[in-house]
């Protein structure tokens, strides 16, 4: 072969070899660029997506509840199924993770991965339970094999799942056995409702929120097959708690119908609770049991006892009540500025005389007010299963000042509307009072108290019978042997004060606060609201 032909050979040879990596990479790039399909224009899955990535794949279509782009043999019938299902059960969410997948050969043909589901229904109860996948190769490629097993391991052919609420038996009774928690107790009790029913869970292992419904699988015909979920022992019984449905429905009737910011708590003088109530206005956390506000002449009721105990005076004693008096630095007015002269203790207590009460607390120890507001529960502490509490907070006056304005509830005293119902039953009892929530779970003690010696008690409670017959509270003349105290307290600036009315018929103690009423009368009629429920 001559050198020229010779050359002309390994000139077309290079060029064939350029063109076949040209071809090659051509090839590559629309390889690359193309996406793949599988039968009817369908993303097919590449060959090289693991079991495990197929799983995962198909279980997030499931949560979103459409499977027609899934891996799946069957997607109509899977479409058609999970659609049925997610319909009848009417979840809030579904959440599905994938549990354990076996390593899997290359040459095999089947395999199975587990996940776990939840679904969250309406009420925050979550089902859970755990399911497994089948898994086999098609055309190549890894697909799940439809089953309605996929949806719950024990759903077979010709059946399906069904949702109804949940039994009436209540997880939380009242007293007489009443729904609190589940059961038909909507609405009931409900700036309580979230420490009743995590007590509940509590109780129960720690079981979470109460099923709000049952799931279960039904035949063709809808009859129950198995119940999957929700479904309550014959054996469970409820907790059962003080409260009493009557009582805490016509709290939250009386404060439902105020404009205002208005609380209302109840107990039986021997410290069960009945009733804690708020309305809207006075926001979603239990202030009834642990807000702190000035209590006004609520508070009276422990200058009372202070004076009685260390003042040497009884109720029929002779004090002066003038419209107005300078005591030290602080003068103090009574309401409209009324005189009433010279009356007995009793009167000036029923008509609220604050110049009376003012100057008897100026004359008291330095911890006298405080000492009687121990004894009345106001300096108490309670740990009470499912609730934060407070009483109240009274500590020695550090001026004399200071304690004139705390003879009248002013200052620095506060009290709550648990502590005040206290306050109200430990008059009523003559003994100490310990507040509880639950029969069966005790209400730990962390700081005790001692009542007044009954003599005093005695007085003070004729004290405050007059104030329900001839005193500031006589609107409650016809809510039957009613004892108990008004109160008007200034907050803030001064400019807006709180309403009260402290105080207890028969065995039933309570405290009615209204925030910014300015006034103790709309308490008043509240607490006859109340009553009359």
């Amino acid at each position: 072969m001559s050198p020229a032909r010779k050359r002309g050979v390994l000139i077309g040879a290079a060029l064939a070899v350029v063109a076949v990596v040209v071809a090659a990479v051509v090839l590559l790039v629309r390889e690359d660029q193309a996406p793949a399909t599988g039968g009817a224009g369908e993303p097919a899955e590449a060959a090289q997506d693991s079991p495990a990535q197929v799983a995962a794949r198909f279980l997030r279509q499931f949560e979103a509840g459409d499977l027609n782009t899934a891996p799946v043999d069957d997607k109509p019938a899977a479409t058609a199924a999970l659609a049925e299902a997610r319909g009848a059960l009417s979840p809030v969410s579904v959440k599905a993770t994938l549990g354990e997948v076996p390593t899997t050969p290359g040459d095999a043909t089947t395999t199975s991965a587990t996940f776990h589901a939840s679904w969250t229904f309406t009420g925050n109860s979550v089902w859970k339970y755990e399911g497994k996948l089948d898994l086999v190769r098609n055309a190549g490629n890894w697909v799940i094999r439809w089953a309605l097993s996929v949806i719950h391991p024990k759903l077979e052919a010709g059946q399906r799942l069904s949702v109804a609420p949940v039994s009436a038996k209540p997880v939380v009774a009242d007293r007489d056995g009443k729904a609190l928690v589940g059961g038909d107790a909507a609405g009931v009790a409900p700036i309580l409702q979230g420490a009743l029913s995590k007590v509940a869970s509590e109780q129960n292992g720690g079981s979470g929120t109460p099923a709000t419904v049952t799931v279960s699988r039904v035949d063709a015909s809808g009859k129950p097959v198995e119940t999957l979920f929700g479904q309550a022992k014959d054996s469970d019984q409820p907790l059962v708690s003080t409260l009493s449905v009557a009582s805490q429905s016509a709290a939250q009737k009386a404060v439902d119908g105020f404009q205002g910011s208005a609380i209302i708590v109840a107990m039986k003088t021997s410290g069960d609770l009945l009733a804690v109530a708020q309305n809207a206005a006075a926001g979603n956390q239990p202030m009834a049991l642990r807000g702190q506000y000035a209590p006004g002449s609520a508070f009276k009721i422990a200058t009372a006892t202070a004076a009685l105990q260390q003042g040497g005076i009884t109720d029929d004693s002779p004090v002066a009540c003038p419209g107005s008096e300078q005591i030290r630095t602080r003068t103090l007015k009574n309401e409209n500025g009324f005189d009433l002269g010279t009356v007995s203790l009793k009167t000036a207590f029923a008509a609220s005389c604050n110049t009376t009460f003012g100057r008897l607390a100026g004359q008291l120890p330095p911890d006298g007010l405080a000492k009687a507001a121990s004894q009345l529960g106001l300096n108490a502490d309670f740990e009470i299963p499912g609730l934060a509490t407070e009483t109240g907070k009274v500590e020695p006056s550090s001026s004399a000042d200071e304690q004139v304005e705390a003879g009248i509830g002013q200052g620095k005293v506060q009290v709550s509307p648990l502590g005040a119902a206290l306050m109200a039953a430990t008059v009523a009892t003559g003994k100490p009072v310990v507040p509880k929530l639950w029969q069966g779970l005790e209400t730990t003690v962390n700081a005790g108290y001692q009542a007044p010696p009954a003599g005093v008690l005695n007085q003070v409670r004729a004290m405050m019978r007059e104030v329900c017959t001839t005193g500031t509270a006589k609107a409650l003349k016809g809510s039957g042997n009613v004892f108990g105290k008004t109160g008007t307290a200034q907050f803030g600036s001064g400019a807006e004060a709180n309403g009260w009315f402290v105080g207890y018929r028969g065995d039933v103690a309570f405290a009615v606060m209204l925030e910014g009423s300015n006034d103790s009368e709309p308490a008043v009629r509240l607490a006859a609201k109340f009553l009359a429920g």
